[in-house]
């Protein structure tokens, strides 16, 4: 997925970051690098075990250099173990840690329709450095931060886990009706079609659920363990909403309070009134190509940070930062020429340019 020739995964992931490109393996190149950790307080990598320390880059070595570092370690398994070698990407530990196993009918595991390990992952070590920086307030001291993508994957589903673990129970349990979607709910917790769509459906209230869809079956059947009995319930409330439209099961629910969504594709979300409120959604033009972009997920005294940089290439600021720590322009001339850095073309070479179609605002 491109945009131009930028991909969209490196504009995702660098939105008000600045690329510096190193040839970590030059010691022109570590020399650099060392100059560089004087001025920074976290390092954050994300190479596989080992590679870090055969470089002279590991955290013994930096923490010599510099005790109040925090050195932050993303990998897929973990920086030891059986598993520590292997590859670590999404797609393979959602079916590592059981998460497909769990996700969609239960005959046929299914992958979430995200990198939601990926971002878990992220998401989790991010928390890890802002805590190692809270103790170096306090102590002075540095942290080595070790994240993995595998124990991002069983994290996503510690309530699901510890239920079924401190419960005892076997893989049978997690068989269930298609519609449920999870084996850890009571029924109807789930999704189900309508004549014109599919709306979600959480933990309600099933005599209200029986009044909403005006149902004598439903009302019957209100006594169940709703838990135990989730399939049969399920069904039977997949038959009274296949008789009615989204807009008409929406109305009623709304009227007694019951939970419930549509289900949505991203055409529906792009224009949804909660995303345009939230600010959800930036476009911009990269060489006269407009793209959109998913804001900073957080507020801040009620905005959205604003879009200030974006790499576009890397070391597309590579000289801007050599410059900062001291490098003169035949320095980094030099530097570029023997493959120490790389550097961004000159404009008059084709350097890709960015531009703000509009702020943090509407799209529709």
């Amino acid at each position: 997925m491109y945009v131009g020739d930028v991909s969209a995964f490196y504009l995702c992931a660098n939105k008000n970051k600045r690329s510096l490109a190193l040839n970590l393996k030059a010691p022109e190149g570590r020399e650099l690098f060392f100059k560089l950790l004087e001025r920074i307080d976290v390092l954050v990598e994300n190479f596989r075990p080992g590679v870090m320390d055969r470089l002279g880059l590991g955290y013994e070595a930096l923490k010599a250099r510099k005790p109040g570092l925090i050195y932050a370690s993303a990998t897929g398994f973990g920086g030891t173990g059986p598993m520590a070698e292997k590859p670590g990407q999404d797609l393979l530990l959602q079916a590592r840690t059981g998460l497909m196993a769990v996700t969609g009918h239960p005959s046929r595991p299914t992958a979430v329709g995200c990198a939601a390990v990926d971002q878990h992952g992220a998401a989790l070590l991010a928390m890890g450095i802002l805590g190692a920086y809270a103790k170096r307030l306090t102590t002075g001291e540095g942290t080595r931060v070790e994240g993995s993508l595998f124990n991002a994957g069983i994290d996503l589903q510690a309530e699901a886990l510890t239920g079924f673990l401190s419960g005892n129970f076997t893989a049978a349990k997690l068989q269930r009706d298609e519609h449920l979607a999870t084996w850890f709910h009571q029924s109807p917790y789930g999704v189900y079609e309508a004549l014109d769509g599919f709306v979600a459906i959480s933990n309600i209230d099933p005599i209200k659920l029986a009044q909403a869809l005006e149902s004598d079956a439903l009302m019957d059947m209100a006594h169940l363990n709703r838990f135990e009995d989730r399939d049969d319930y399920a069904r039977e409330v997949a038959a009274q909403v296949a008789r009615r439209t989204i807009a008409q099961i929406s109305e009623a629910f709304d009227a007694l309070s019951l939970w419930h969504a549509p289900v949505q594709d991203y055409n529906d979300l792009v224009r949804d009134p909660q995303a345009l409120h939230n600010e959800v959604f930036r476009v911009i033009e990269i060489d006269g190509k407009p793209a959109t972009l998913v804001n900073h997920p957080i507020r801040y005294d009620g905005k959205a940070p604003a879009l200030h940089t974006l790499a576009l290439s890397p070391g597309e600021h590579s000289a801007e930062i050599l410059e900062e720590i001291g490098c003169t322009a035949d320095q980094i001339r030099q530097l570029a020429a023997q493959g120490v850095v790389r550097t961004a073309d000159a404009p008059a070479h084709g350097k890709k340019q960015w531009r703000a179609v509009q702020g943090p605002a509407a799209i529709a």
